[in-house]
């Protein structure tokens, strides 16, 4: 085991404390960052995805049938990936 020693000049107690914080704060937001995109890219069902939007089967295949919504065909199941719904129901509120 290798003993590491750091020298620092020119900085007072104060400011090394706030590089500290800052450097502390970046790793944390993207850490947050990282998670809540893996958190997003889950495949959700038909019925999963209706139930996010707060909408019916019916209203989720019209907008899927005009390309509001990006659908995935896995075999027989169409499965919407969450990031995406997200992302496109946030794109059609803005005004």
């Amino acid at each position: 085991m290798t003993k590491q020693i750091l020298q620092i000049e020119n900085t007072n107690t104060t400011d090394f404390k706030k590089e500290i914080l800052d450097g502390f704060s970046e790793v944390l937001k993207d850490f947050a960052n990282n998670l809540q995109s893996k958190e997003n890219d889950v495949l959700l069902t038909r019925e999963e995805t209706a139930k996010l939007l707060s909408v019916s089967l019916v209203t989720l295949w019209d907008w899927t049938k005009k390309d509001i919504l990006p659908a995935y065909r896995i075999g027989n199941k169409i499965r919407y990936k969450k990031s995406e719904v997200l992302n496109s129901m946030s794109k059609r509120n803005q005004f």
